[in-house]
Formats: C-alpha cells, sequence, structure tokens
C-alpha cells in the first residue's frame, strides 16, 4: 500500500461499546479469530499505530506523523473498502452512512481532540459500500460467525483436520489446526462453518463442537464442553460446560457446567460454577440493555442478547444472569437472586464497592497465573476507571 503510516482511531462508537473500551482501545477488540487491529495489519500488509483515549494510550504505539491515513477502528475490513481508503485524495474523509471510516490529513495530529479539529477543515467523501461496523458490544457476537470465516482467509489457511487423532469424530473437512493442538475423543461439526484450533489449545474428551468456532492460542475446552456455531474462545481461556454464540476475548475462565449464549466476556474474567445467563426473554421480545452514554436501557433490537462483562469482572457459583445484563470493570456479583441487569465498575455484591488497592491485588494474583504482571499503565487505567465511575 503507498500509504506509509496507518492510524486505527477511537471513533464515536467507543462509548457505546463499554464497559469493554473501558480498558482497551476499539481497535484491541477480538470477534472472529483476530483483534481488529490484527484484521487492518492483514489486510492491509502493514503495521498500524492506534489513537485512543489519553488514560489508555500508554498501552499502544503511536507515532505523531504528517501524511497519515486514520481508519475508525469500529470498521471491519474488506478489500472494497481498502480500494476506497487508498484511493484517498490528501485531505479528504471517506464517510458512509454518516459514519466516518476512514481520514487523510498532513496534519501531524497528536491526539483524537485534534484529530477532530482536523476534520472539521476537511469535506467528505461519501461513497456507499457493504462493510460492517461494530457500534454496540452485541454487535460482536452477531458477526463473529462470519468474521471467523474471513479471518480464515486473511490468514491464508488451508483445511488440515489430518493432523487431528483418529479418536476424534470429524464431520466436514474445513477444520484447522494450528501447531501443537491436543484434541482426543471429541466430536469437531464443521459442515456448517469452519472449525479452527489456534496453537498449544487443547480439546479435552468428549467435547462436541459446531463451526464457526475458534479457539485460540493455549486455551482449553474442558471435558465435554457444548459448544454451538459463530463462538470465539480467546487465547488462554478455560471454558467448561454449554457455550453458544459467544466471544471470549481472552485470559478468562468459565471452567465448569453452565450456559453462557449471546454474550461477550471481557479479559481476566471467571464465571463460578453453574453460572448461567439468560438470552431470551419469556414474551420473546425485544432485549433491552444498559447502555453507558444514554445512562439508561436501551433496545438492542435483538431476541437473542446474553451477557456483556468489563475486564477483571467475576461471578460466584450459582449465579443467574437475566437477559441482557451489562457487568462493568473490575465487579463483583455474588448475593441471591438475579443481579440487576446492570452492575457497575467495581461493584461488590449489590450495594458495596470494591476498593481499588484489593482490585489490584485481585489482578496480580489472577494475571500471575497465567505469567503476566500488572503493569503500571494497568494500575493508572483502573485507577481512572474507579475515580470515573
Amino acid at each position: 500500500m503507498p500509504i506509509q503510516h496507518i492510524v486505527l482511531f477511537d471513533g464515536n462508537e467507543r462509548n457505546n461499546l463499554l464497559p469493554l473500551t473501558a480498558t482497551r482501545a476499539v481497535a484491541d477488540i477480538r470477534i472472529g479469530i483476530l483483534t481488529i487491529k490484527e484484521k487492518w495489519e492483514k489486510q492491509l500488509k502493514v503495521k498500524v499505530d492506534i489513537l485512543t483515549q489519553e488514560y489508555l494510550q500508554a498501552k499502544y504505539t503511536y507515532e505523531k506523523k504528517e501524511n497519515t491515513v486514520f481508519i475508525n477502528a469500529s470498521v471491519l475490513p474488506n478489500q472494497e473498502l481498502v480500494n476506497a481508503i487508498e484511493q484517498l485524495s490528501n485531505n479528504s474523509i471517506l464517510e458512509s452512512d454518516k459514519t466516518i471510516v476512514a481520514v487523510k490529513t498532513n496534519e501531524a495530529v497528536s491526539s483524537l481532540q485534534e484529530l477532530k479539529l482536523a476534520v472539521q477543515k476537511i469535506d467528505s467523501v461519501i461513497l456507499p459500500f457493504n462493510n460492517s461496523i461494530i457500534n454496540y458490544p452485541w454487535d460482536i457476537f452477531s458477526l463473529n460467525g462470519q468474521e471467523i470465516k474471513n479471518d480464515i482467509q486473511r490468514l491464508g489457511l488451508k483445511p488440515n483436520p489430518e493432523k487431528l487423532s483418529s479418536t476424534n469424530t470429524l464431520l466436514g473437512t474445513e477444520i484447522y489446526v494450528e501447531e501443537g493442538v491436543i484434541c482426543e475423543c471429541s466430536v469437531l461439526n464443521a459442515k456448517n462453518g469452519p472449525v479452527y484450533l489456534g496453537k498449544e489449545c487443547e480439546v479435552m474428551e468428549g467435547c462436541t463442537v459446531r463451526g464457526p468456532f475458534a479457539l485460540g492460542e493455549n486455551a482449553a475446552l474442558k471435558m465435554q464442553t457444548k459448544v454451538y456455531g459463530d463462538t470465539t474462545i480467546g487465547p488462554h481461556s478455560k471454558v467448561g460446560g454449554e457455550v453458544s454464540n459467544s466471544v471470549i476475548f481472552g485470559y478468562s475462565n468459565k471452567g465448569h457446567d453452565g450456559f453462557l449464549g449471546n454474550s461477550v466476556i471481557g479479559e481476566w474474567c471467571n464465571l463460578g460454577a453453574d453460572t448461567n445467563n439468560s438470552n431470551l426473554k419469556n414474551n420473546y421480545g425485544k432485549v433491552k440493555a444498559w447502555n453507558y452514554p444514554a445512562k439508561d436501557y436501551i433496545n438492542t433490537g435483538l431476541q437473542f442478547c446474553g451477557l456483556i462483562m468489563g475486564d477483571h469482572a467475576k461471578s460466584s457459583i450459582n449465579t443467574m444472569f437475566n437477559t441482557g445484563t451489562v457487568v462493568g470493570v473490575c465487579a463483583n456479583v455474588f448475593g441471591s437472586g438475579f443481579p440487576s441487569k446492570f452492575v457497575p465498575d467495581f461493584a461488590w455484591g449489590n450495594d458495596a464497592v470494591f476498593e481499588l488497592e484489593k482490585a489490584y491485588e485481585v489482578a496480580q494474583r489472577v494475571m500471575e497465573r497465567r505469567g503476566i504482571s500488572l503493569s503500571e499503565a494497568d494500575r493508572s487505567i483502573l485507577k481512572y476507571i474507579f475515580e470515573n465511575k
């Protein structure tokens, strides 16, 4: 690509994606196999920078340069969009359905606020094309099945089911196996979509899996796990029980029986034994879910919508989540009956606050189990969220 500097920026959609974007840039969201940043890098064949909120920026590489193309990180890449971006002239904007998709500017921009000011000086180029945008958390699981298929293409993978042991039952041929995979005595059904098994992952005995499905690097399905299609289990996660059309970003555990459906779970979360979520109302109506900018429940437009959980959140054993429940960062959910459909950041049960220093201690313990330390940048981010909750 002739453009040397590509930056993925947090667009207006970012606040609607809370609590998932409280601890990460939009470009760091996982959907399909890859994060949005990884998708763009595969599609463009170049490394990209990230421009995000000031309190998050220390986690990401960003170099201030002239002659830069800024791409809205909520927009998922495809070749048609890449072609349109390549044709942008200097100081122009690519817009689709009132969404700023990309900005090419000669100005050297150092912050999101400066980017907004630069945009105000530029005329838009409105082009109709088919592109997927992550506007709300529930878009992640809604688009996940197609993105698994797209990522298979981006990664240039070829089916190789022959790498798996003969103890397994394999249906269909779209099975993609990376190095170091352990999979025995399980059923993998790829007739309706691909099954992807990442490096060093494990599918324990007795699992039944339907594609589209992606299991990330060093992740594990525990014995007799049942997984329905359009599901991603991110790297270093451990999952058991029943899962349907859900995305777990990574480093999170649902290690025991219980149902998770039409849900998005952040990193460093733990769902206690027999945690279940409802994904369908008794009256089969549309589900409402908490929206941070509106400070109210909004209509998702979906009949099936389960649990949205921010990073470092936990649920106790036998927790029952209602349809469309949103759980904030570092929230601890426990107590009798259904918790509220909105559990704020740093909630401790129903009516207390999880102290920041205690949250640091727990996060450090959890991360140490994966050989990772809670960095000063992580502490600063959690402090910002705590003070602005």
